[in-house]
């Protein structure tokens, strides 16, 4: 049994369920890819932990089951609820709910999002959340994050072949063996090779292009039905 996150007060809090991690996380992304409907509306919340991209494991969350991690995340500390609006809404408060800076929080939140992954994976893939400078600095925060009490992470045991070893958060309480070894070969598959690592990278910055891309011709889309301009005209 693992001895859980730290309240801001030092006091030592249980491990989160899956579904509260995703909630969580969520949160924190989308504060980041879309401010504008920032802090999160249920329905929002509930589209981006149910989100088919950028998810390990794909999940299909109800209503009620993100009520409830809601309502657990805001006994912890790590979640409020914002008033003054005709929907409720909800904000995280990740980083001094955990004792961490911003830059580490991104990265808790990535782990949470896509599961283990090497430290240039982890800068691709959290390049929207926050800009690092090189994996260096990537490896530095999680490093930080693993020396903790309680560690927020822990680095997994390089698999045969592998050129990088992965990293996995720790928010849900230990890594199940039989997934270490699980994860250790999905590794030497995936990753055993400088070029697969350099494709995975690529791919990771291709869905962030067009993940942007869709937000922008939205934006486009929109400001040409208020200008009352057809696109098919240009």
């Amino acid at each position: 049994m693992s001895e859980g996150v730290a309240s801001p007060a030092g006091r030592q809090l249980r491990d989160l369920t899956p579904v509260e991690a995703r909630v969580l996380a969520v949160l924190v992304e989308k504060q980041a890819t879309v401010p504008d409907t920032y802090p999160m509306s249920l329905n929002a919340l509930q589209s981006g932990c149910n989100q088919k991209t950028a998810r390990d494991p794909v999940m299909a969350l109800t209503e009620p089951q993100i009520l409830a991690a809601l309502d657990e995340l805001k006994s912890l500390s790590l979640v409020g609820e914002v008033s003054g609006s005709r929907v409720v809404r909800y904000d995280h408060n990740l980083p001094r709910g955990l004792g961490v800076p911003g830059a580490a929080g991104a990265l808790l939140a990535t782990l949470m999002l896509r599961g283990p992954q090497t430290a240039a994976e982890l800068r691709a893939n959290a390049e929207r959340l926050h800009r690092f400078a090189d994996v260096s600095s990537v490896e530095g925060f999680l490093e930080e994050l693993a020396e903790k009490t309680p560690p927020r992470v822990i680095k997994l045991a390089r698999a045969p072949g592998a050129r990088e070893s992965r990293w996995t958060h720790l928010l849900c309480g230990p890594v199940d063996p039989a997934l270490l070894v699980q994860s250790a070969g999905t590794s030497n598959t995936s990753h055993g090779s400088s070029s697969d690592e350099e494709l995975a990278l690529l791919r990771a910055e291709q869905r962030q292009m067009q993940a942007e891309l869709a937000r922008l011709r939205t934006q486009v889309a929109k400001l040409a039905g208020e200008l009352g301009v057809s696109l098919d005209d240009t």
